[in-house]
């Protein structure tokens, strides 16, 4: 269906513009009049914003982001609790959407509740967009009568969600920066500043000490062959990358995640807090502990968590108590293991597994709060090591070389 750019006019006299699908600019017009909008221009929109539109869709770019699933959860409640029937609503985000993927998505949604399916079935044809959580949460308020409350509580959990993803990147960002400076330092070093000081030593024509031969062999290396040292990388990292989004490289990279130093354990807390929220969730909205753990196994983001999440929903099945299964997986603290013993024979599981999310997203904003001043030292010791080379390889040379030179000059 060809989208067209209209300007018109409110009611008030207020200048409106945007885009808006239709089957012609008549069509368009009447759509407008019937919103309380005089038209003034309607034009098809051009053809390069309908390419780059079917190339994001060809590519599958732009995946709608937690803030787009945010604010159609909330849409969905409000519209929902205000009694509009879903397929008009739906339809209204769809227009609203700024995202195409989402766009799309909600369309064929709607064409598929036209059809006869239910809601959860029609957010399962997407599984790319709605996670296996999202749709449990809907599917058991759909079979309840209480949708929009299944809407309200996903619009919840996915702005705590935003949340923790957005406090663990800022953690992360700075040893990453860090790193990456170091890197370039290393590389200005061997590509600008030694091969500087190569050409005065040769000049000098005096015997080197061993470590600095090293270094300029070390700078001539990679100044000669720096092209295909940046072939070599360039060939590295799109391998890894294809590995890690392989099944099996994708669980490997999960697990090499929580046993990096110091930030393994704070990743570790924050999909564990992850896990408890949304178990909690799903039983506070009613769904079944098997499914709600099979569920939480797919959205948590970490495969190897995940496999521990499946084996905990495994000794469940086989009769094992939710606390026992947890203990087998080696993941949670003993604190939590009690907790989550208390709230199994309180009979308020989903209670206190809020309690144990809670509990962890208080070490992850500790963990983040001092996460620079545990960082510090191993910085300071990567620039020192650098500062250290830089003086027995260069520096000291060079005050050897002039103490020579001062002491013939003397004789």
């Amino acid at each position: 269906m060809p989208r067209f750019r209209y300007k018109g006019r409110s009611d008030r006299g207020e200048a409106i513009e945007g885009y808006i699908e239709g089957v012609t600019a008549e069509a368009i017009a009447t759509q407008l009049f019937n919103s309380g909008i005089t038209p003034i221009n309607i034009s098809e929109a051009p053809a390069q914003l309908e390419a780059l539109a079917n190339l994001k869709r060809m590519f599958k770019l732009g995946r709608p982001s937690l803030e787009d699933l945010i604010m159609f959860s909330r849409q969905m409640y409000a519209l929902q609790k205000a009694g509009v029937p879903i397929i008009r609503g739906l339809t209204g985000i769809a227009q609203s959407t700024r995202n195409i993927l989402l766009q799309e998505a909600l369309r064929d949604i709607v064409d598929s509740l036209d059809a006869g399916r239910d809601m959860a079935s029609s957010l399962a044809r997407h599984p790319k967009i709605f996670n296996p959580l999202f749709i449990s949460v809907i599917q058991v308020g759909e079979n309840s009568g209480r949708l929009d409350e299944s809407f309200l509580q996903m619009f919840h959990y996915l702005e705590r969600e935003k949340d923790t993803r957005d406090r663990v990147k800022a953690a992360v960002r700075y040893p990453i920066i860090v790193v990456l400076f170091i890197f370039a330092a290393i590389v200005v070093m061997n590509m600008l500043v030694i091969p500087v000081f190569t050409k005065m030593f040769k000049k000098i024509g005096a015997d080197l000490p061993i470590y600095t031969q090293i270094l300029i062999k070390f700078s001539d290396f990679t100044v000669a062959y720096w092209y295909y040292i940046l072939f070599g990388m360039v060939v590295s990292i799109v391998v890894l990358v294809n590995y890690v989004r392989s099944p099996k490289g994708r669980y490997q990279w999960h697990k090499l995640q929580l046993r990096i130093p110091i930030i393994g354990p704070l990743l570790l807390r924050a999909s564990l807090a992850r896990f408890a929220r949304s178990m909690a969730m799903s039983l506070r909205s009613g769904v079944p502990i098997i499914q709600g753990l099979s569920a939480v196994s797919r959205a948590i983001n970490n495969d190897f968590l995940g496999e521990r999440i499946l084996m905990m929903r495994n000794g469940i099945e086989r009769g094992e108590s939710l606390t026992r299964t947890a203990m087998t997986t080696g993941q949670f603290t003993p604190l939590t293991i009690q907790m989550l013993a208390v709230g199994e024979e309180a009979g308020n599981l989903d209670g206190m597994l809020q309690d144990v999310a809670d509990f962890y997203e208080r070490e992850v904003d500790y963990d983040i709060k001092y996460l620079s001043d545990a960082i510090q030292p191993i910085m300071v010791t990567f620039v020192g090591a650098l500062v250290l080379i830089l003086a027995l390889g260069i520096f000291l040379p060079m005050v050897e070389f002039s103490a020579s030179f001062a002491a013939r000059r003397g004789g």
